[in-house]
């Protein structure tokens, strides 16, 4: 397998829903592994083993914009919180519990009633919507902060799909946008690695060419309407499989924290 340029192909405009920025084929992936969102042992074991790492930058960013002391029970309480593409709950949940009102939207309709029966159990009031950032941006819904954590490279036009995101974000809050770069060692370790060495993913779960490069991701933030003032990589060591946060090695995978700032700011 080669690597190929990054090209949007014109399977990406035919498959895309007429209307919205959604493809269908990359929902029905995602949709068929609903049931396993929360077996340690799945097809998301991969998302658990990570979850700690983006977790961690999540709540040091948002605590810090806000003034607030993570360390202190409900220390986001009064933060409205959107966790796009939420999948399971993996990050609704612990946002939860931390005090915040947490909206989780999924396209992936089957992933709706896993999230909320999850989130029933462990007595968490979480809303859950099957819906899109665009469809919550028409409706003019607007949040503190925003979590968009690797969904960007799983959608056909991402410059469109970011603009809907900063319309989500409310003056003085953030987003927190993470995702896969593009490079040699990015299609070794994602693709080749993760999906047919490790197979801790299924194949096709991800496209290479649709990766996108921190400089690339940059731009079209800054072009939606906000301002990148953090840039991090999650490490994972193979020696002590484990995830980690580099300010240097972004080459795989990486994490943005943006601002909108407020008018006068």
């Amino acid at each position: 397998m080669t690597p190929t340029q990054h090209t949007q192909s014109p399977s990406d405009a035919a498959r895309r829903v007429e209307g919205t920025n959604i493809d269908p084929a990359e929902i029905a992936k995602f949709e068929a592994m609903a049931a396993e969102w929360w077996d340690l042992n799945g097809k998301f074991k991969p998302l658990h083993m990570m979850n700690p790492c983006r977790l961690g930058y999540i709540v040091d960013q948002v605590a810090a914009e806000f003034g607030r002391d993570p360390s202190q029970p409900e220390a986001f309480k009064g933060l409205r919180i959107l966790d796009i593409g939420c999948g399971g709950g993996l990050l609704c949940e612990p946002m939860a519990r931390m005090g915040a009102t947490v909206v989780g939207v999924d396209p992936a309709e089957r992933n709706i009633p896993v999230a909320r029966i999850h989130a029933e159990t462990m007595g968490l009031a979480i809303d859950y919507r099957a819906t899109s950032a665009e469809a919550l941006a028409e409706a003019g819904e607007q949040f503190d902060a925003v979590l968009n954590m690797e969904v960007v490279e799983h959608v056909p036009d991402p410059a469109a799909y970011l603009g809907a995101c900063a319309r989500l974000v409310r003056p003085g809050g953030l987003m927190v946008c993470s995702t896969l770069n593009r490079n040699p060692k990015s299609f070794m370790m994602a693709i080749v690695g993760a999906e047919h060495v490790m197979r801790w993913l299924p194949k096709g779960t991800h496209e290479w060419s649709k990766f996108i490069t921190p400089d690339e991701l940059t731009t079209m933030i800054g072009a939606a309407g906000l301002e990148v003032v953090d840039r991090k990589g999650f490490v994972f060591n193979p020696l002590t499989w484990s995830w980690s946060i580099s300010g240097r090695d972004l080459t795989v995978n990486y994490v943005t924290c943006s601002v909108k700032r407020e008018a006068g700011a």
